[in-house]
């Protein structure tokens, strides 16, 4: 196998592996939020502000997966 085409094998299996646990945690995090919205529509507010939290640092992390791709790629 060439080099470049290892390269562009391992970036795939990095970023691919790397976005499924943030994806999950989406998912999972939304779900919950819009049930507990559900159960005390008073508190939308805070709880949709924390979701917002939550969501910036699980992309955070599929960001990081995306880099170490380009790092795998690239070098």
């Amino acid at each position: 196998m060439e080099l470049e085409a290892a390269k562009t094998l391992g970036m795939a299996i990095a970023v691919g592996l790397g976005v499924i646990g943030p994806g999950i945690g989406l998912g999972i995090l939304v779900g919950k939020a819009l049930e507990a919205i559900g159960r005390n529509p008073e508190a939308a507010g805070r709880i949709t502000s924390t979701m917002f939290i939550g969501i910036a640092v699980t992309d955070a992390l599929a960001i990081f997966a995306l880099v170490i791709g380009f790092i795998i790629k690239f070098t």
